[in-house]
């Protein structure tokens, strides 16, 4: 299958940079959300990041103009009817995600593919929310989307060699690299990255160092362009709390136990950067 048209349900940060890439690679895009305003928004953004790229020589005018004309604002899953495959980027909730799945399953045509972005949940589960779990798969792109190479590729136990083998060619068109991960809690990518920031947070929490000294032994010491505590503000705290309590149910061990500190700071509602407040403070 060619995929010529597809939806992104979701225009958050990772939505909107799904929606980007695939626009930008010459798909027709509709990019979902309930809010007009919302979507409205991010692709002002988008447009924003475009402009800044041709700037600096990295795209043409008209390939902005091109990316920009292939984005459609959607409020109505309706829209999916047509399309070739629809990539679900809305919140790390599986009885929401379940319901817009079984939603599409009937708007769909038979042969358009499903996929997630989720970043830790099961897509075996998601996909028996459908009647086409052999079209159900995982494509966990990695924030910023249109800067970040990597994207997984989660086959749930029904979903079939053609299936995958068309969004293992899709990545490649959209100049990702995709790696293959078996369904398991938090894949490869948030098993071992979340276990680092949880373990960060342990750390603050029992006053083994600062904040800052925490992130500047992992910066410096292990080359890591980030700190731990630093990027858990810039994924969002309710988030990878949200992934901590998937490993830990999904594994029953208690080395994935969310650390104490994270769930105090996710109550208070310090999210991180996206609130002006996590582990560091943000201006507006």
């Amino acid at each position: 299958m060619n995929i010529k048209k597809v939806m992104v349900i979701g225009a958050g940060q990772m939505g909107g940079g799904i929606a980007q890439v695939m626009a930008g690679a010459g798909i027709e895009t509709y990019l979902n959300d309930v809010s007009l305003e919302v979507i409205e928004g991010r692709i002002k953004f988008i447009e924003g990041l475009l402009t800044k790229s041709v700037a600096k020589g990295k795209v043409t005018e008209e390939q902005k103009h091109d990316t920009l004309r292939n984005l459609i604002p959607s409020l109505a899953l309706e829209d999916a009817a047509d399309c070739d495959l629809v990539v679900e980027a809305i919140v790390e909730n599986m009885e929401i995600k379940c319901k817009v799945f079984r939603d599409l399953d009937k708007i769909c045509k038979p042969d358009c593919i499903l996929a997630s972005n989720t970043s830790s949940l099961p897509i075996t589960e998601i996909a028996a929310s459908t009647n086409r779990p052999e079209k159900v798969i995982g494509m966990h792109f990695m924030n910023p989307v249109p800067i970040m190479k990597l994207v997984e590729i989660i086959r749930g136990l029904a979903t079939t060699d053609p299936t995958y083998q068309i969004i293992h060619d899709l990545t490649l068109a959209l100049n990702k690299t995709p790696v293959e991960v078996r369904d398991v809690p938090g894949f490869i990518s948030n098993r071992v990255l979340q276990m680092m920031i949880n373990e960060a947070i342990f750390c603050l929490y029992e006053g083994v160092a600062t904040v800052e000294d925490i992130d500047t032994v992992m910066k410096l010491g292990m080359n890591h362009p980030m700190g731990p505590l630093q990027l858990a503000d810039f994924i969002g705290l309710d988030t990878v709390l949200a992934i901590m309590e998937t490993l830990h149910e999904g594994y029953s061990d208690s080395k994935y136990r969310p650390a104490p500190l994270l769930r105090q700071y996710v109550k208070a509602g310090w999210l991180g950067k996206k609130t002006g407040r996590g582990f560091y403070k943000y201006d507006e």
